[in-house]
């Protein structure tokens, strides 16, 4: 199976982390600070702020159609 390197993403976690450049194929891969993944946001600080924040919107998006 190959890799398709335009959907390819890298998040350096943690505060000590090198943060290297990575390449696949000669192409550079893309450096992300969040991701979302299954429904849950994942950024590189790891907060939960940005998964309120969607679930929050959702809820009021849901709200505004049952009005």
């Amino acid at each position: 199976m190959e890799f398709n390197v335009s959907k390819c993403k890298t998040v350096h976690y943690g505060k000590k982390n090198i943060c290297h450049k990575y390449t696949m194929d000669g192409q550079p891969v893309e450096e992300v600070s969040k991701e979302k993944d299954l429904g849950v946001v994942f950024t590189k600080e790891l907060k939960v702020a940005e998964n309120c924040n969607e679930a929050y919107s959702k809820a009021n998006r849901m709200l505004g159609l049952i009005s």
